[in-house]
């Protein structure tokens, strides 16, 4: 079967200059909360066990990958401490 002139092309991923998140991995988010605000605080403001027992960014990395609804709250959580340092400045 060959594929004709006017078959659709496969879409590219449009530019994402809008998404405040492109380009940020999970684990540079995580690392940055947890030296911003420290296991502690991170695990009040999210409380999830990863965060509040025995945490490590790794086993914070594993579960926030399996979790959407906890992923969500740490982008949330994340966007929000970026603002808060901009006010800052």
């Amino acid at each position: 079967m060959s594929t004709s002139p006017s078959a659709p092309q496969a879409a590219t991923p449009a530019p994402q200059a809008r998404n405040p998140l492109h380009g940020i991995t999970l684990e540079a988010m995580v690392t940055a909360l947890s030296a911003h605000y420290g296991w502690a605080d991170l695990g009040e403001r999210i409380p999830v066990r990863c965060f509040t027992h025995d945490p490590s960014i790794a086993s914070s990395l594993k579960f926030l990958r399996k979790t959407p609804w906890a992923r969500e709250k740490v982008e949330g959580l994340y966007l929000f401490m970026q603002r808060e340092q901009r006010r800052q400045r």
